[in-house]
């Protein structure tokens, strides 16, 4: 094959070997960069594909606002609205000491939490590192492990300087579990593990009830403790900051993945009626949004780009709106952009520019920092392109990188807007307004992020849009989980749990 003008390409040998080739001829050492009139002119092109006006993005919060009513009506829908059996909001009085037990993506953390009342309480904590292997290793082995885990933190915290026990004879401490991988819950304590995500892939857990598995290795170990409630960390983050600030009435997470939870009346949620749980109650839904517009892909801006993302991913044609939202994908966009503008050849003329070629390689977190570039030269994007990718750029061509970020980013942001904007809608908090509990690192390191949502929001609703207002977080795997089993205990000892 010819070299191609990126200065890179391959060739297959004759033992059937590839072998990739990296070229730079003295005719391509003159061109010239990309001109600064020729770099405004793609701009306009991509800021038609990437920009998001206050019309579609109103016909999206309709169609999202469709999308989680049929979750409620029916299981198995492409928007699950997963029922939590975290029954209303916290009082505020809770109070006593509580555990909770994160498992997650990298570490395993033991938190104990002492509830003070009136949204205010103290924690300490302890991480475990995971490895590789306990993640794909056998299922109840990773549940001992955990129970090991929970048996010294409960030896430290809870003895006294001579090795005696504080806790008195036959006293457990209620427990939370987060455990943050889908589930279908049937009740606040079971959870039966529908598939493993974020590289776990522990073998004979898939299809059973988790809650079970990890009781199991607190009993062996002996543990003074009982598992009260299994929650999701988005339902956790409602619930801890609502404790809180009881204005919160949504929580989201935008980070490498994407969720929202709020609460519903147990009158709509009208697939669990067979429970015959009380109509008056209100119950937690976890929403798993990040499949909104999955398979049929009707209703979200897809760009090719976007297109390519889905389809080379691991699970094409699932998780729709969260591909275009996440931090996991955000700076996938923009590499997929500037590989093409390298074949058409617009930008790098001459250099090699291969290690620009590998999928995921441009991290969204350089996004970030070359949207927050303070410099005339934008010097840090200087930093970026040479010191990761050895390819030297022009002042026209950083503009253009920022200004791409930007657009990409912009997106990101007023999507997320709509899926907020429909739980808004369908739960009428506009005209009182509310507060979102808001995690994740996305929202939390991306520059500018809050305050594009919020300008989506006034885009979606008009000046009404100024009653919703999005807050950081409090922390839903450790505080949340630890309000939950307390909340969990108290409706227990009041006879007022549904047995199903």
């Amino acid at each position: 094959m010819v070299a191609s003008r990126r200065g890179s390409g391959s060739i297959t040998l004759p033992t059937g070997q590839t072998m990739a080739i990296h070229t730079r001829t003295h005719e391509e050492e003159d061109l010239p960069h990309a001109t600064k009139k020729t770099m405004a002119d793609h701009l306009r092109k991509y800021e038609s594909l990437f920009t998001l006006t206050p019309q579609r993005m109103r016909m999206i919060v309709e169609a999202f606002k469709d999308s989680l009513e049929l979750g409620l009506q029916k299981p198995k829908q492409v928007v699950p609205m997963i029922p939590t059996f975290v029954f209303g909001w916290p009082t505020g009085k809770e109070s006593g000491d509580f555990l909770a037990l994160d498992l997650g993506g990298t570490n395993l953390r033991v938190c104990l939490v002492t509830l003070q009342g009136e949204g205010k309480f103290e924690m300490t904590q302890t991480k475990y590192r995971l490895t590789e292997e306990q993640k794909q290793d056998e299922g109840q082995k990773l549940f001992d492990f955990c129970a090991e885990c929970l048996k010294t933190f409960i030896d430290t915290n809870f003895t006294d300087e001579d090795g005696n026990s504080l806790l008195k004879p036959g006293e457990l401490l209620p427990l939370g579990f987060t455990f943050s991988y889908p589930c279908y819950q049937s009740r606040i304590d079971h959870g039966e593990l529908i598939r493993w995500t974020k590289g776990f892939g522990a073998k004979n857990t898939e299809g059973r009830d988790v809650a079970e598995m990890f009781r199991q290795s607190i009993e062996k170990y002996k543990i003074p403790v009982v598992m009260t409630a299994i929650i999701n960390d988005t339902t956790g983050t409602l619930i801890a900051s609502h404790y809180v600030n009881p204005k919160t009435k949504i929580a989201v997470i935008f980070g490498t993945g994407c969720n929202a939870a709020y609460m519903e009346d147990v009158s709509n949620i009208e697939k669990i009626n067979e429970l015959g749980i009380n109509k008056q109650d209100q119950m937690a839904i976890n929403c798993e949004w990040g499949a909104f517009d999955s398979f049929e892909h009707e209703h979200l801006p897809r760009t090719k780009y976007d297109i390519i993302v889905d389809e080379t991913s691991n699970k094409p044609g699932e998780q729709a709106f969260e591909k275009l939202i996440s931090g996991r994908y955000l700076g996938e966009i923009l590499r997929l952009v500037i590989c093409e503008l390298i074949d058409e050849g617009v930008l790098f003329l001459g250099q090699e520019t291969y290690k620009l070629e590998t999928p995921y390689v441009f991290e969204t977190a350089f996004l970030s920092l070359m949207e927050s570039d303070p410099t005339d030269e934008l010097l840090m994007i200087i930093g970026i392109f040479t010191h990761f990718f050895a390819v030297e750029t022009t002042l026209a061509e950083r503009q253009f990188f920022r200004a791409l970020a930007m657009l990409i980013g912009r997106r990101a942001a007023r999507l997320s807007a709509c899926g907020i904007a429909a739980i808004v809608g369908k739960m009428g908090y506009l005209d009182e307004g509310c507060l979102v509990g808001a995690d994740g690192s996305l929202y939390n390191k991306y520059p500018g992020f809050a305050d594009r949502v919020h300008e989506g929001l006034v885009d979606i609703f008009g000046e009404k849009g100024r009653n919703i207002k999005t807050v950081h977080a409090e922390d839903g795997s450790g505080v949340g989980s630890a309000i939950i089993a307390a909340m969990t205990k108290a409706r227990r000892d009041a006879g007022l749990y549904p047995h199903v």
